[in-house]
């Protein structure tokens, strides 16, 4: 009913009939696509498939109105995708930003926002980081807390808070980058002013921790790949820990995304899942196929 495009983001109201939410009724959403991704947009309006066929063209006073407030919801997501085209910053981040700033915008809708990005995008492991990340912010600082609330002193007294909780000073660096990355998201989208970005030198510097880093000897190894209490599924995951270990510590989401195509002569080439959307350089890992 509503379309428009900018340059690769195109914008337009989209009739979901996958799922009935009332009766025979289904949401009205409006669908932003960019390069292959996608993302819909509740409008909060359901209709029969009947109501939505004569929708364009009603003389109805109710369904005029109908029509007008779905419009209004299609028009506030295009400018922003428009505007954010303009300043070629659009990302889905940004706009999930931009669209809760104009419902009483805080750090906590942002993340509500980033959770549910990761979670379409099928990045399970770093949503999870941004759930435990903002359960500590809202014990510490309620549910309703402002970009401008996040100063050096705000960030200062979230570290110790955390390292009173017993916290690691590694948990601390994951929770305070999630912050940072999403107060990063937040300038460029132009929500925050530079003067209002509490990170980097002479202002807050997110602590650090070294992990002790432990290597199993060669012995070691040779009694988990040779260990056995009789049971099938024991020695299923005995193996599945060993192949990780011979794929140069191939991670569990990689190793489940392996494919026979992946195999190239004596190897098994990937990339991995966690950094293949984010850097820039993709490095290929190999491993060798045939061991001797």
């Amino acid at each position: 009913m509503f379309n428009s495009a900018h340059g690769g983001i195109t914008v337009s109201t989209f009739f979901d009939t996958r799922r009935a939410v009332v009766g025979e009724k289904y949401p009205v959403k409006i669908r932003v696509r960019h390069k292959r991704d996608r993302r819909d947009y509740v409008t909060g309006k359901k209709l029969t498939i009947d109501e939505w066929n004569r929708l364009p063209d009603t003389k109805s006073v109710k369904f005029i109105g109908i029509r007008s407030e779905i419009q209004a919801s299609f028009k506030i997501i295009d400018d922003i995708a428009l505007e954010l085209f303009r300043a070629d910053s659009f990302t889905f981040d940004a706009l999930n930003n931009r669209l809760s700033k104009g419902t009483s915008h805080t750090l906590n809708t942002a993340f509500k926002a980033k959770i549910d990005t990761l979670r379409n995008d099928g990045a399970i492991s770093n949503m999870w980081i941004y759930q435990s990340a903002i359960k500590s912010i809202v014990l510490f600082a309620g549910e309703k807390v402002s970009f401008s609330d996040i100063t050096v002193d705000w960030l200062k007294r979230y570290e110790k808070h955390l390292s009173d909780k017993g916290k690691s000073f590694v948990t601390v660096s994951i929770y305070i980058r999630s912050i940072m990355a999403l107060m990063n998201e937040a300038k460029r989208a132009g929500m925050i002013k530079e003067a209002q970005y509490p990170f980097g030198k002479n202002r807050y510097e997110i602590p650090t921790g070294e992990g002790r880093k432990l290597a199993l000897t060669l012995q070691q190894v040779k009694a988990v790949v040779t260990y056995t209490d009789g049971r099938e599924t024991t020695e299923r995951y005995r193996d599945l820990w060993f192949f990780s270990y011979l794929c140069n510590g191939i991670n569990f989401t990689d190793l489940l995304k392996l494919r026979f195509s992946y195999i190239v002569g004596d190897e098994i080439c990937f990339y991995r899942q966690k950094t293949i959307r984010t850097s820039k350089v993709k490095r290929e890992i190999q491993a060798t196929y045939k061991w001797q």
